[in-house]
């Protein structure tokens, strides 16, 4: 059993039927949205920018976000029970984050919060096609992906260290830590701020690096697939000769026995 079957967060796996592994690719994407909308809504209650009607609608969407992608790939899948075990972090989600449950607890502060660790358990299930595609060299997916790290990391460093005012100031600090650079102009104050900061460098390290492979990919990419266009049509051409050599030497062999 892998480490994603035991945290619930298997997601379709690679021998279920083929509509289920469309329907798992299909929401991907979608629900990597959903999770990227949560530390959003979350900055916008703390600030007050929306109101707690616009607040409980987007609770309805996120919830009904995660309900619809559970109903649909459990009736597709072969074995239901099995889906359902190894993605258990779905039901705990689905009925934990009943929006309707929130308003009959006095906890409803604290599990508003939790939800950022949904974030977490989406991409990490996304983790194996992120990785998918960045071993592919594409560069604009290493780009979209520091960019929704640097805007992530700007909003909740600054909701996590008052020292940082705006999220504007938050999203300077986090590139400037990504990258390693420190300018020094932005810093956290207290430990959980520099807490996220220690973290961010670790991940910072990492993306740079990545993108830094990614970029002289991008710029000998080309020279790359003219090589490998040309070891193919080169390829393809020897069969052609041999297959020519073949089809003399049998007319040969033929004429041959005619005058024998």
């Amino acid at each position: 059993m892998r480490i994603v079957h035991l945290l619930g967060i298997a997601g379709g796996e690679s021998h279920e039927h083929p509509s289920a592994r469309l329907w798992a690719k299909r929401l991907e994407w979608p629900m990597l949205l959903v999770a990227l909308w949560i530390p959003i809504q979350w900055y916008l209650e703390e600030t007050q920018a929306i109101g707690p009607m616009q607040a409980l609608i987007a609770d309805w969407l996120i919830w009904l976000a995660f309900l619809v992608e559970t109903t649909l790939l459990s009736t597709l899948v072969m074995n239901k029970r099995e889906y359902l075990l190894r993605n258990w972090m779905n039901l705990v989600i689905i009925i934990g984050g009943l929006p309707i449950i929130w308003q009959y607890t006095p906890l409803v502060g604290l599990m508003r919060s939790m939800r950022l660790v949904l974030v977490v358990v989406l991409l990490a299930r996304l983790s194996r096609n992120v990785r998918k595609l960045l071993s592919r060299h594409q560069l604009g997916t290493t780009l979209g992906i520091a960019f929704v790290t640097m805007l992530l990391s700007g909003i909740i460093i600054s909701r996590i260290d008052p020292s940082i005012g705006t999220v504007w100031d938050g999203m300077w600090w986090a590139w400037v830590t990504m990258a390693t650079v420190g300018y020094g102009d932005v810093v956290p104050h207290n430990a959980a701020g520099r807490l996220f900061g220690s973290l961010l460098i670790l991940f910072g390290v990492v993306l740079i690096s990545i993108l830094t492979a990614n970029l002289a990919a991008f710029f000998i990419g080309g020279d790359v697939e003219k090589m490998e266009h040309e070891e193919e049509e080169a390829e393809r051409q020897l069969k052609d000769i041999a297959a020519r050599l073949d089809r003399i030497e049998r007319l040969l062999e033929q004429r041959n026995k005619q005058d024998d």
